[in-house]
């Protein structure tokens, strides 16, 4: 078990509720969101020079785009945005999005198209969905009944999706059809007693391994393909939200954290708690896909 401390803090106090981390391999930097603050923030790893954009919604993940700017999954569907972070056209909303619900976590596919899913503000389960938004800015339902939409890795081929509901504690495995985005053949990879933390986002690397991060659970786990633990790196702090591998050669992997919810004894035990970690695991990640829209 590997563990992390100060030394391992790239931005401290990077956010309440830091999500969605993307490393954009066109300006060298790492993106990472503040859901609720509706914040986008840009860090530089080599210099520390850090950006911030306001959204003005909350905003769970965004992604670079083939053409240039960037796509992100906001409170009630999809908004592009240019290369400065400023909108370009009005939100694509999600059809049948219920009232009392906001996006979550997101990601692109191999085939350039733009995954994310929601969550109910009071946690009610089975209300969520997620969703697609197509090159063509058609935005589709792939799965319905969702709780907590969160974490979502593809093979390089783009024909197997791995997917965290964290409703359900679980990872898992879809069949995806390249051409057309229909997923299939849903079946657990890993289920977490709840008991060591709830999943929450994934990124899996260049050896098919797949990386989740347990709120709750203060760590990070790596799991082979075929579900098995391989290894925890362990956090000095409770609510772990995501993961990105990055850097000039992918062998980074930057870490997201949250303080959002704990109280103020909780926030004086854990310091560095809403921090960006980053770790070299000794493994390099694949290069994160592209919005083809």
């Amino acid at each position: 078990m590997t563990v992390l401390g100060r030394g391992d803090v790239l931005v401290e106090g990077a956010g309440e509720l830091c999500e969605g981390p993307c490393w954009d391999a066109r300006t060298g930097t790492f993106v990472w969101v503040d859901i609720l603050a509706g914040r986008v923030h840009v860090v530089d790893p080599v210099t520390g020079r850090r950006d911030e954009h306001r959204l003005g919604t909350p905003v769970g993940a965004v992604a670079a785009r083939r053409s240039g700017g960037w796509v992100a999954a906001v409170e009630r569907g999809f908004l592009l945005l240019d290369e400065d972070w400023m909108p370009v056209g009005e939100v694509l909303p999600a059809p049948g999005q219920p009232d009392g619900t906001r996006f979550n976590d997101g990601g692109c596919d191999p085939a350039g198209r733009f995954w994310a899913g929601t969550l109910a503000y009071d946690g009610r389960a089975g209300v969520a969905a997620l969703y697609v938004l197509r090159p063509d800015g058609v935005v589709t339902e792939a799965l319905s009944g969702v709780t907590n939409s969160n974490g979502l890795a593809w093979s390089p081929d783009g024909c197997t999706l791995y997917y965290v509901d964290t409703g359900r504690g679980t990872v898992d495995r879809l069949d995806v059809d390249p051409a057309s985005g229909v997923v299939a053949g849903r079946r657990t990879l890993v289920a977490v007693p709840e008991a060591e933390g709830l999943p929450d986002g994934l990124t899996l690397d260049s050896e098919g391994y797949l990386w989740l991060a347990l709120w709750g659970g203060g760590c990070v786990r790596r799991y082979s393909p075929a579900g098995e633990l391989d290894r925890v790196v362990r956090l000095p702090v409770e609510l772990v939200t995501s993961m990105a591998f990055g850097g000039v050669h992918l062998d980074e992997l930057f870490i997201t954290t949250a303080c959002d919810g704990l109280t103020p004894e909780q926030r004086a035990k854990q310091p560095m708690a809403g921090s960006i970690f980053r770790h070299r695991p000794g493994v390099i990640g694949l290069p994160a896909a592209a919005f083809a829209g």
